[in-house]
């Protein structure tokens, strides 16, 4: 029995040391709207260096890119930086997303929950982080249980219309294959 103690306090310290050298994979995203289109360098040079200063000189994160799409499209299927990021959430290059604003992230409630669902869903499920002064979300500290109740807030929203769930999911998919094959014939 002392053996397995000690064994599992062994286990618990290797757990812990490997957390300790491992950084969170954190990437930055924004959806801007269409009229930023006239200004597209200097909103892209705005949110790289917001991304750039809140995570380049912390140890624990490594900021793996910052993803920003100007858009009219509300759909997530639409906006390529999106599937981009999706992608390589997809390939577990990214373990948490961070935005300014929920607003940033999604342009309704649908498209919120469907992408909530969808990424909560990964094996691993990524975590989201936003700095809204009012609704502060950061699933990997998940103080308040905010993971479980926006996974189930989004579970609860899907299943009103599995259906139009599972088409949104096969045609995200799709854009992120398409993305895949274009960036392979463009280099």
């Amino acid at each position: 029995m002392l053996f397995v103690k000690m064994m599992h306090g062994i286990g618990n310290y290797l757990k812990w040391k490997v957390s300790i050298l491992m950084k969170i994979r954190i990437a930055g995203y924004a959806k801007l709207a269409k009229l930023w289109e006239k200004n597209r360098e200097q909103a892209i040079k705005y949110h790289t260096n917001y991304f750039s200063q809140k995570y380049n000189n912390n140890n624990s994160i490594e900021l793996v890119g910052v993803y920003i799409d100007i858009t009219g499209n509300r759909e997530t299927k639409k906006r390529p930086e999106m599937i981009r990021l999706l992608s390589d959430c997809l390939d577990k290059k990214i373990d948490q997303i961070a935005i300014q604003t929920k607003g940033y992230l999604a342009a309704n409630t649908r498209e919120l929950c469907y992408l909530i669902k969808f990424l909560f869903d990964l094996d691993p499920p990524i975590h989201l982080l936003s700095y809204d002064v009012d609704y502060h979300i950061d699933t990997l500290q998940n103080e308040d249980h905010q993971r479980e109740e926006l996974h189930r807030m989004a579970n609860n929203y899907c299943n009103l219309n599995t259906s139009d769930y599972s088409r949104w999911k096969r045609e995200v998919k799709e854009a992120i294959l398409d993305s895949r094959e274009r960036e392979k014939h463009n280099g």
